[in-house]
């Protein structure tokens, strides 16, 4: 029998937004920033790391590396089978995120496929040839808004982010990419919290290099480091995508707007009948309905919206969700 999860109190949800906003916060700097001692933090902490409700780890920027392809897929498929299909992309290492959506029938897939060879596998041969799959539109991901990256749920003020997260460069410098960023990119992947000396190991250098090559790739944009959490234990019970529709010349306002609003956890400029995707984490219906009406409402470059609710989500931020289906 799954575990049941119960929502966090508000220390521990103001720990795991923390963690959101500075995946790396020493726990004396959480302490500090939150108002509360290093032993508490310590001692609420891991316990959500351990069970899974939050989880460190690393996402590379597509930007920097020209032979990731970022794509956004929508896939119909039987209901009876639409379980093991999200298994199935969820165990590919090139799956950031899987959804199941709507009635039962759809996934959304957010992939960063390895160049045109891993792209037409997918489309052109694994897709075609998996009997329960009825359909499919594929999306590539123009332009990945940054702010959605500082999401942390609306729990802590601007002063406490502002203390947590480091000054990012207007114009970041793009480091070039040394053969051991490759392994410490690999090892954040599975552990974002991972120590200096254990990234040193994994990358053959000193701990001393490790921590100055981390901090470029990061002060670079080259790497995102993310903290993904169980958004049920933070009282958020409704989660949707919207596919919309922007007037060309209002795609660059409308979806820096968006990003920096407090229920949105991720938008991107895409190709396809909508050109801007956008995840939206809301604490009920009622809060999605407000944000349609007063957020989008409020948008003057928009002309059509679809909304798709998430059922579950089976895999974010590269890591399948514990007891997802």
């Amino acid at each position: 029998m799954e575990k049941v999860r119960h929502r966090l109190n508000e220390t521990d949800s103001r720990i795991a937004a923390a963690m959101l906003a500075a995946p790396r916060a020493s726990w004396r700097t959480v302490g500090r920033v939150l108002g509360i001692s290093e032993r508490t933090v310590v001692r609420r902490a891991a316990p959500l790391f351990h069970d899974g409700a939050l989880r460190a780890t690393a996402v590379r920027n597509p930007v920097h590396f020209p032979d990731l392809i970022p794509l956004a897929l929508r896939i119909r498929c039987k209901p009876n089978r639409i379980s093991a299909i999200a298994a199935t992309l969820a165990r590919r290492p090139d799956t950031v995120w899987v959804d199941v959506l709507g009635g039962g029938d759809e996934i959304c897939s957010i992939l960063f496929l390895d160049g045109p060879d891993a792209r037409n596998n997918l489309l052109l041969r694994d897709l075609p040839a998996t009997p329960a799959v009825q359909s499919w539109t594929s999306h590539v991901l123009l332009r990945v808004f940054p702010a959605a990256f500082d999401w942390s749920g609306g729990l802590l003020s601007e002063t406490e982010l502002a203390a947590l997260r480091p000054d990012i460069p207007a114009e970041p410098t793009r480091p070039t990419l040394l053969p051991l960023d490759h392994q410490l990119i690999a090892a954040l992947v599975e552990d974002g919290r991972a120590s200096y000396t254990d990234l040193a190991r994994r990358a053959d250098t000193t701990p001393l290099t490790a921590r100055r090559r981390l901090e470029a790739l990061v002060a670079g944009q080259v790497l995102r480091l993310a903290t993904e959490v169980d958004l049920a234990r933070l009282g958020i019970r409704t989660e949707a995508l919207l596919w919309v529709t922007v007037a060309p010349g209002g795609l660059e306002e409308t979806g820096q707007q968006l990003s920096r609003h407090p229920q949105v956890r991720f938008a991107s400029a895409t190709t396809g009948p909508a050109n801007l995707l956008v995840a939206v984490a809301a604490a009920d219906l009622n809060a999605l309905y407000h944000f349609m009406s007063d957020t989008i409402g409020a948008l003057k470059h928009i002309s059509t919206i679809e909304v798709t609710p998430i059922l579950t989500g089976v895999k974010r931020t590269g890591l399948v969700r514990p007891g997802s289906l």
